[in-house]
């Protein structure tokens, strides 16, 4: 007597978690893929700016500073973090917009049908 294949067996399940909604158009690309291939290069150089000029500044600073050239250069080198802070801040947070975007413009997806509480399923 042959074995028989479980697989055959069980009914066709659909693969993956959802079922693509048949018919659906994509939209087309947009802004977001334009931001979302310059966000590397505006990161390193939002990053690299602040930098560079923290490095001029540090080498600009005196071998033995008064109190008050110490305290402006620690000023402006908590500013230069702040900037920096601020710039990754607004990078992350369109790259965040982005991939919203892109999700919503993706293929459409549905999930198994699941009837209300007290409602027959249709047969």
């Amino acid at each position: 007597m042959p074995e028989e294949d479980p697989a055959a067996a069980a009914p066709a399940q659909p693969s993956g978690w959802l079922n693509r909604l048949p018919g659906f158009q994509r939209a087309a690309p947009g802004l977001e893929w334009t931001l979302w291939k310059k966000l590397p290069l505006v990161l390193v150089i939002g990053t690299a700016l602040p930098l560079l000029v923290a490095c001029l500044w540090w080498l600009a600073a005196a071998d033995v500073p008064t109190p008050a050239e110490d305290r402006d250069f620690w000023l402006v080198m908590y500013r230069l973090i702040g900037v920096v802070a601020l710039h990754w801040t607004v990078v992350g947070t369109v790259a965040i917009g982005c991939v919203i975007v892109m999700v919503m413009k993706g293929p459409a997806y549905v999930a198994d049908p699941y009837p209300p509480p007290g409602r027959e399923p249709d047969a």
